[in-house]
């Protein structure tokens, strides 16, 4: 049993949530791991959560609790 995937004008069939997420999910700008999660942003670029950001030097930001 498949399903689809939409992001803006991208369409994408898959049958497991884990090949969507490995094609579909950004990356973390520190450990390249895949957000699945929230995750954090600041100006445009994602971390997994504020360790990693605090560890690129973007101090301010949180995870949510």
């Amino acid at each position: 049993k498949s399903f689809d995937v939409v992001r803006g004008s991208e369409r994408h069939t898959f049958d497991s949530f884990e090949c969507a997420i490995n094609a579909m999910a950004p990356r973390c700008a520190h450990c390249e791991g895949r957000i699945i999660g929230h995750g954090v942003e600041k100006d445009g670029t994602f971390y997994c959560c504020a360790h990693c950001s605090s560890s690129a030097g973007v101090r301010e930001l949180r995870d949510r609790a």
